[in-house]
């Protein structure tokens, strides 16, 4: 199913049109050195009271239990058919790392917001559990690339350990900085109105400003699908290969987990996350056939300086790595690929 136009018109309008040739210079630094990239616009909300986990870990797919002060989770929320309303990180906070957290801090992109707004309010009802809005309140700031870390060093000293989605407090500019790990270096959580100093800051210490279509590039190398342009809510999360990030098997019972406990342990997915490599840019939302069959529709669209015109879809599991699509209404043509590219 081809994303809907609301959905992708509002992810799509985030991303600005540059010319081609800073966008290379763009990507250059965040292959080789780091860039800063303004995520403020993503949807953040926060749970507080003691029954917070409890709640939150029976509507998520992933495993929130146990889950101590500086660790995080990545996890997606399901309707009861098991079809994908959004996806999430989930951030445990507390002062005291060895007991419960006070607080989860919740980050999605921001398309999915009102629906995980929605089921928080619609089912927090009876659990000591308190709602509150983070998204204008917080900006977010991540640093990409090799030097990431370096950079962190010598403007915060000590960072989150090593693991995807830990996460710490930090002193940057006079101002407290949510230090969290990520894929591709380090994303910055912090109070909105400290946005310009900390900026500064970075950017004193070499970082380099640069903009989302540079670090999409990035991620589409990577293979990291993005609700809104690659998933939506036709997506069953063992198709978009979330099982090994975002889904526990031994966890308690959650919304939608009869449906993908059924396809992981009986059966197989209709479709599968792939990678495309394009003879020429297509737009997003392209159908791609295999002969005179539909498979899917092209996602995330790029044009890579490394491997060229390239791009993620959901394909049927006819369309095998190897395959040959037809992609869009022109001569464009696409080669099936396993993912990642990088």
């Amino acid at each position: 199913m081809p994303l809907s136009g609301d959905r992708r018109r509002a992810i799509l309008e985030t991303v600005a049109t540059v010319d081609t040739a800073g966008l290379a210079e763009q990507y250059a630094t965040l292959t080789a050195r780091c860039g800063v990239v303004d995520r403020s616009e993503r949807g953040k909300l926060a749970l507080t009271g003691s029954g917070a986990v409890e709640f939150l870990n029976g509507q998520v797919t992933n495993e929130l239990i146990g889950l101590k002060p500086g660790e995080g989770r990545y996890a997606a929320f399901l309707t009861h058919k098991g079809k994908m309303l959004g996806d999430l990180r989930i951030l445990a906070v507390g002062p005291d790392p060895d007991a419960e957290p006070s607080e989860l801090l919740l980050d999605t992109e921001r398309v999915a917001l009102q629906s995980l707004f929605d089921m928080i309010r619609r089912f927090k009802v009876g659990y000591d559990v308190e709602l509150h809005k983070r998204t204008l309140e917080c900006s977010l700031l991540s640093l990409i690339g090799p030097q990431a870390d370096e950079l962190a060093q010598r403007t915060f000293g000590s960072g989150p350990r090593g693991d995807e989605h830990d996460h710490c407090l930090v002193e940057l500019g006079n101002h407290r900085v949510r230090s969290i790990r990520t894929d591709l270096g380090l994303d910055l959580l912090f109070e909105a109105d400290a946005a310009s100093a900390i900026r500064a800051v970075l950017v004193d210490g070499d970082a380099v400003e640069v903009s989302e279509d540079s670090a999409e590039i990035v991620r589409v190398e990577h293979g990291r699908p993005r609700y809104g342009i690659d998933l939506d809510e036709s997506t069953i999360p063992q198709e978009a290969s979330l099982n090994e990030r975002a889904v526990s098997f031994t966890k308690g019972c959650y919304v939608g987990q009869e449906t993908v406990a059924r396809l992981h342990y009986r059966g197989k997915p209709n479709r599968h996350l792939r990678g495309l490599r394009l003879s020429e840019p297509v737009e997003p939302g392209a159908e791609l056939r295999l002969g005179e069959r539909t498979v899917g529709h092209l996602g995330s669209s790029v044009i890579s300086p490394t491997f060229g015109p390239i791009g993620l879809a959901l394909l049927r599991r006819e369309a095998e790595p190897g395959a040959a699509l037809t992609a869009g209404e022109g001569t464009a043509t696409a080669s099936v690929i396993e993912l990642p590219f990088a």
